[in-house]
């Protein structure tokens, strides 16, 4: 079950991703080199290891790793609010 929860975060995060290097926000262009590299898309490609990294460990029995993704899937959806709506 947490496997599949942490698939549909998965999925939320990166929806979530997508839409803050899609909008254009003036922040983007004040990050790091490697975030624009292959046009945004290695910032995704961090995301899905995360994913993948939290899903291994849960599967081989290290239930905190779920948490620890629904935590950072709550930070992430915050700041995504955030930037999305305008308030940063």
């Amino acid at each position: 079950m947490a496997i599949v929860a942490l698939f549909l975060l998965g999925i939320a995060n990166f929806a979530m991703h997508k839409a803050v290097l899609q909008s254009g926000h003036v922040l983007l262009g004040q990050v790091s080199w490697f975030v624009h590299m292959l046009g945004g898309r290695f910032s995704l490609v961090v995301e899905f290891l995360m994913l993948l990294g939290a899903m291994l460990m849960v599967d081989a029995g290290a239930i905190g790793w779920a948490w620890g993704y629904a935590i950072y899937s709550l930070i992430n959806g915050l700041s995504a609010w955030l930037i999305l709506s305008g308030r940063v």
